[in-house]
């Protein structure tokens, strides 16, 4: 019986601690910002708190993003958008430039209160 009763516990009650952190990186062909950033920060970006934190995701522009709640529709190229549990929680239209790239997106995590995984 109360074997029942927590199974039923754990099988009602949310769990986050399972809830996947991506960066959507919306991109088009000949997109020359696009091409920058992979320049600039696509080669490292796995290697960083950020990039281990949020894992990159890319998308073509004319296909769309995977099954994601977005908070309004994607129009420019690059457009990256960081998702928690299938939900937008920030974005960052075009490119800024690796340092305002780094800044935006560490305050954005900050901000929808996602831990930094350490990088190694």
């Amino acid at each position: 019986m109360i074997k029942a009763i927590f199974t039923a516990t754990l099988l009602c009650t949310p769990c986050t601690a399972f809830a996947e952190t991506v960066l959507l990186m919306a991109e088009r062909d000949g997109c020359y910002w696009c091409d920058r950033w992979d320049t600039e920060i696509a080669e490292i970006y796995p290697k960083t708190s950020e990039g281990k934190t949020a894992r990159l995701e890319r998308f073509d522009i004319k296909t769309g993003a995977r099954d994601v709640d977005l908070e309004k529709p994607v129009r420019f190229t690059p457009t990256f958008i960081l998702v928690n549990d299938s939900k937008e929680v920030g974005r960052i239209e075009g490119y800024p430039g690796e340092d305002f790239f780094w800044a935006i997106l560490s305050k954005m995590l900050k901000d929808a209160d996602i831990s930094f995984e350490q990088a190694s």
